[in-house]
């Protein structure tokens, strides 16, 4: 037997089990470090929804506000639910709190209860404008025409320097609609004067409608709601066209502010004022101005022409007008103006000095006009 060959087989056996052992024994390898995790930034606290107001009002008012609700959303002011439909039914919701916001092309009616809760702020500045067919020949209607056209003593188109035919006169039939309300105002110094008109439509942009297609028809509308629209001819007043410098400057007898409403117990209001101020703001005036509306800011000296204004409509309106105005101390006017004045004040600023100097005026050319119509014997007691 070779012992020697059996000997080193036991030697290499050996050697096997001791590496064997050692690598049973041996300390694992390092793993490599594990990168530290960074802490996860605490969330931030979730933005609270933006507040919904509802607002409500005629469809004139409801063209501008389209864009400016669009123009707020988009920047994440706020939130503000539309429904346009008349003068009466937004003032009315919003008296009653099922709106939160009216629009109105109308100061308030400070004898209904309805609209004694409620502010009116205005908005800007526009033009009531008498409106026909762009196929009517007739460019211009003066005031007394507009005036006794209402109360249907002038019937005919060859009144107004065109051809013979009867003039279709057309309203909106909605009780004190805000255009419709602001003419009568100014034309007769109250806003629901009964007038003769046979045809009447459910809001302004059907009346608009309607005379695009009736080159007999007449009716009211306003600068911004026919601007651009080349199936309607606007007329101009007393030889003054409607636009937005007339209106500025106030040479265009028929201007008018258009006005948001609120109460100021509404449930909402801090929302309802964020979105009232916003109408202030540059971007806001902007859509205003591509409206052709004149931003109320803008005009400040047209408040104080009301004087003025009124005794102009009132010249051309009515002829006792003129003679008071020519007996009347030097500067002085009709005293149906100084009332006008107080009263327009009165719906849009109650508290302001100016309303407050425009009803001494008005007092003050009652009384001299009181005195004036005294006896002699009257006088003397």
């Amino acid at each position: 037997m070779n012992y020697a060959f059996l000997l080193r087989c036991a030697a290499l056996g050996l050697a096997l089990s001791t590496g064997a052992a050692l690598a049973q024994t041996a300390p694992a390898a390092e793993k490599p470090a594990t990168p530290h995790k960074k802490t996860a930034a605490p969330a931030k606290p979730a933005t609270p929804p933006a507040e919904t107001i509802v607002w409500r009002g005629d469809h004139c008012t409801a063209r501008v506000v389209r864009d400016l609700v669009k123009q707020y959303e988009a920047g994440k002011q706020g939130k503000v639910t539309l429904q346009p439909f008349s003068t009466i039914s937004g003032l009315d919701a919003v008296s009653s709190g099922t709106a939160d916001l009216a629009g109105s092309a109308r100061p308030a009616m400070l004898d209904r209860p309805e609209e004694k809760s409620i502010n009116f702020h205005p908005v800007a500045w526009d033009a009531l404008v008498p409106i026909v067919s762009a196929k009517n020949p007739v460019s211009n209607i003066t005031l007394k025409q507009l005036h006794d056209l209402y109360l249907g003593r002038l019937t005919d188109w060859q009144e107004l320097g065109g051809p013979p035919g009867e003039i279709n006169l057309y309203a909106v039939a909605g009780p004190l609609d805000g255009i419709e309300y602001s003419t009568r105002l100014l034309l007769f110094h109250a806003g629901d004067q009964d007038v003769s008109v046979p045809r009447l439509y459910v809001n302004t942009e059907k009346l608009e409608e309607g005379i695009a297609i009736d080159p007999h028809g007449l009716g009211m509308s306003t600068l911004s709601g026919v601007a651009g629209n080349p199936a309607i001819k606007m007329l101009s007043v007393e030889g003054v066209a409607p636009s937005t410098a007339s209106v500025a400057d106030g040479t265009y007898p028929l201007y008018s502010a258009l006005y948001f409403a609120a109460r100021d117990d509404d449930p909402h209001h801090d929302a309802v004022d964020k979105f009232i101020r916003y109408i202030e703001s540059d971007q806001a005036k902007t859509v205003l101005r591509k409206h052709a509306l004149v931003p109320y800011s803008d005009a400040p000296g047209l408040i104080e022409k009301q004087d003025q204004r009124v005794a102009f409509i009132d010249a051309h309106v009515r002829p006792e007008a003129v003679a008071a105005a020519a007996s009347a101390p030097a500067g002085g006017t009709p005293v149906s103006a100084p009332n006008a004045t107080a009263q327009a004040l009165e719906r849009v600023a109650p508290t302001s000095e100016l309303t407050a100097a425009a009803k001494e005026r008005a007092a003050r050319a009652a009384a001299e006009k009181a005195a004036k119509t005294q006896t002699p014997d009257a006088a003397t007691h």
